[in-house]
Parts: C-alpha cells; structure tokens; sequence
C-alpha cells in the first residue's frame, strides 16, 4: 500500500520524466493519475456550467449547446496543434535533447497565436449567423447571442489551455496541466452563478456570464501555464535563445497538426450537422441533447486523460528506439480504459433519469437527456478503445491514420445515417443517438486493425 502512496505522491508532484525505461504499469500510473484528474476538473466544470445555465431557460441551454457545437471546431484547431506539440516535444524529450522541446513549444505558441486572433473576429462579426445556422429562432439569438461573441472572442486563452497543457504533458509533467485545470476551472465554477445571476456586486449577465466566467478562469490558467515555461525549472523550460522563428519547425508542425486539425475538424463538424437535425425536433430536444452530452463529458474526460497518457508514452519510446515498448503501452491503457467505461456506462444507463433530472425539471427535456445518455452509455466500452488508439497514433505523429478513419466513419456513415434514421424513419433525436452509437463503434474495430499492422512506428517527424 506504501509504494502505491509513494507512486501517487510522485505522479502528483509536478516533476518531468522520461517513460522509456522500467515497469510499464506504473509509467501508465504515473500519467495517467494527473491526467485523469485534469480531464475530470474538465469534465466537472462543464455539468456546473450547463447546471447554472439551465436554470436561466430552455432557450439558455439550447443556445451553449449550439455555440459548443461551433466552437468545438476551434477546439479541434487546439487539439490538432496539441497533438503535433504532444508528438514533437516527447519525441524530443526521448532523444534527450531539451532545447529541442523548447524550440517546439515556442512554434506551436507562435502558430496558436496567429490562428485565434482569425477566429477571434470571425466569430464576434457573425455571431449571429452561427446561431441562426444552427437553427436558432430570433427571439433566442436576440436574448443569447452575447454568450457566442464572448466565446469566440476569447477563443486565445481556450486555444492556449490546450496547447500548453499538451506541451507539459509531452515533456511527462502531467501534474502542472491538471493543476493549471483544477485552478482554473475552479475559478470559472466560482464565477459563473456571480456573472449569471448577479449575486453582490457582480452584474446580472444571464447566459452572457457562463462565457465570461469560463473567459476569465481559462486566462489565469493560461498565466499559470506560460509562467511555468519561462520562470520554471523543470526539463522544458522556454528561454530567451529559443524564442525565434524556426520555419523548419513550423513546418513539420504544421504537418502533423495540419491532418490532427482536419482529424477533429471532421468529427466536430459532425456534431454541428447532428446538432441541426436534433434542432428540428425542437429546443427541448436539443437542451436534453447537450445536458447528456455534459453528463458524458464528465465520464470521458478522464478516460480520455488515460488516452493522453498513451499518446505521451508512444512519443518518448519511439524517441527512445522502443516502438515494441511504445505498443505493448498501449494495448495495456486501453484495456484499463475500457473497464473504466464499462462501469461507468452501468451506471448511466440505470440511473439515466435522477441524474438528468438533476438539470431541467421539464418533462421533455429530462426525456431527451435519458434516451441520449442510455444509447450512448451502450458503446462507452468501444468508445474507450477509439480514443486510446487514436491517441496513441497521434502520440506517433501519424495523425493522418486516424484523420481518414475519422473521415469514414463520421462524414460517410454517421452523418448519412443519423439524417436517415432522424428524418427517413422519424426516429428524431433517438436516431442521431443510435448513428453515433453505430459510428464510434465501427472507428474503435478500424483502429485497433490499422494499429496492429505497426506503419506508425516507422513515422519520422
């Protein structure tokens, strides 16, 4: 019981190291505690925001839902690059060579930067147009439309959360991007009923304050983080020699994130033409849609931290000439992933209603939020198997296997047939549940037959 203590203080402390040497178990344990732990802080942050928001409308809820829809393509930008700094700075790190990281996280800021400031104005001018796309009615855009400039205009410190974090997680300090989530997002839970409801000397700012809170926590977490690269002592430190710009190093950059952008790029926008078909059934549809969503983030956040966890471990042991070791790390992380999911999927699919009913106390609402979360409960265990395999191919650098994957599976079978079975058969939000059900499941089979044919541990980057 004492070293497993021990090993927990150690994955907690903040510490950078290399995974290429030693038990494989405990290199899973020591990533994946912080990141499980980040990705929870995230996934908590995200029911107490839409548990605040719900309490101000139907029509509240149903706009975040819409936005979120949108904006998770400016969330596959930072995940994109996120996974091109994860691959590039452990890759570094397991060739033993520091300065290389460095010089890696400094393109990847540089690149970051350039991309929000686009998205930034994009955003804020056609605010409006983006929630009446997505089927927004005028009486919701004209009362909620602030929430969507917010977000859009504060798109650099979302950017930035991500980008940074998955530089650290790169180097094997996990510990300081679950701390800078735990901060952060603590500080956005704190806020949002101050900014939504008003309470002392905070104005009354609705639906408005979720993004504002959410604005403000994200930018402390942002300082956190860049005050650590350059004042820190830890293997990755960002000094003054490295702050150049190294076209040879954007370049490959934007290689591997350029197929791990259009990778999310393509699941995202999925998620806006299925949340367009979920609109026709109507707002209480869509508000139980997104509450669920919210429910599941919860749970697939962390298993997506152990995914991480993956990708780092794949990173440093083909820097370090051990793909064998980099596999066998894998195979591993997912079978723990998955018996993570199969249990937390019992729990959903028997307690589906008290936990959606926790959010809206209107009937068609708690309807819509039970049938999504049940169906989707039914594929989490495949679900675990998709995201650390395709984690683990881009912890490689080969993001362009599970970008075609992605295409596949989300553009030519979910997309078609959530439309067929929502409209054809009049199955309504059941039938984009039961496609994204179908989909996921036939990505997780695809991925675990391409990864054991072994083409990703040949990629140089």
């Amino acid at each position: 019981m004492s070293k497993i203590f021990d090993a927990l203080k150690e994955s907690l402390s903040g510490s950078e190291q290399e995974f290429t040497t030693g038990s494989i178990n405990r290199a899973i344990f020591l990533l994946s505690i912080p990141m499980v732990l980040e990705m929870m802080m995230e996934g908590l942050f995200a029911l107490v925001d839409i548990y605040f928001v719900s309490k101000v409308s139907t029509d509240a809820t149903a706009t975040v839902g819409m936005t979120e829809s949108v904006i998770t393509l400016v969330y596959s930008l930072a995940i994109g690059l996120s996974a091109a700094a994860t691959a590039m700075v452990s890759r570094r790190i397991g060739e033993h060579d520091p300065d290389g990281a460095a010089k890696a996280a400094v393109q990847a800021i540089l690149i970051g930067f350039v991309i929000s400031l686009f998205i930034s104005v994009f955003g804020v001018i056609y605010a409006e147009d983006i929630l009446r796309m997505m089927g927004g009615t005028p009486t919701q855009i004209s009362s909620t439309v602030g929430y969507t400039k917010v977000i859009f205009g504060s798109n650099l410190v979302i950017i930035f959360i991500f980008l940074l974090n998955a530089v650290f997680r790169g180097a094997g300090n996990a510990s300081i991007a679950m701390w800078v989530l735990i901060v952060s997002n603590g500080i956005n839970m704190v806020l949002d009923p101050l900014f939504i409801f008003g309470i002392g000397p905070f104005p009354e700012m609705g639906v408005q304050g979720a993004a504002v809170a959410t604005s403000i926590g994200r930018g402390v977490g942002v300082c956190i983080q860049l005050y650590f690269l350059f004042r820190g002592t830890n293997i990755i430190r960002i000094a003054r020699r490295h702050i150049v710009v190294n076209v040879q190093t954007i370049l490959a950059m934007l290689r591997v994130a350029s197929t791990g952008t259009l990778q999310y790029v393509i699941a995202s926008s999925s998620w806006i033409f299925l949340m367009a078909i979920i609109a026709k059934s109507g707002n209480e549809a869509v508000a139980g849609y997104t509450i669920a969503i919210r429910i599941l983030i919860f749970t697939i956040m962390p298993a997506w931290g152990m995914a991480n966890a993956a990708a780092t471990l794949v990173g440093q042991n083909l820097g370090a000439g051990h793909p064998e070791r980099a596999e066998l790390s894998v195979w591993r992380t997912a079978r723990i992933d998955m018996f993570f999911m199969l249990g937390v999927s019992i729990l959903y699919f028997a307690f589906a209603r008290p936990i959606v009913g926790l959010f809206d106390p209107n009937p068609l609402v708690i309807e819509s939020g039970v049938l999504a979360l049940r169906i989707f409960s039914v594929g989490y265990v495949f679900f675990a198997y998709g995201m650390v395999i395709s984690s683990a191919f881009n912890g490689a650098g080969d993001t362009m296997t599970p970008t075609l994957v992605n295409f596949v599976c989300f553009w030519l079978i979910e997309i078609p047939l959530g439309w067929w079975l929502a409209t054809h058969l009049d199955w309504g939000l059941a039938g984009v549940c039961w496609a994204v059900f179908i989909a996921e499941s036939i990505m997780a089979v695809i991925l675990i037959v391409l990864f054991k044919r072994g083409t990703w541990k040949k990629v140089k980057i």
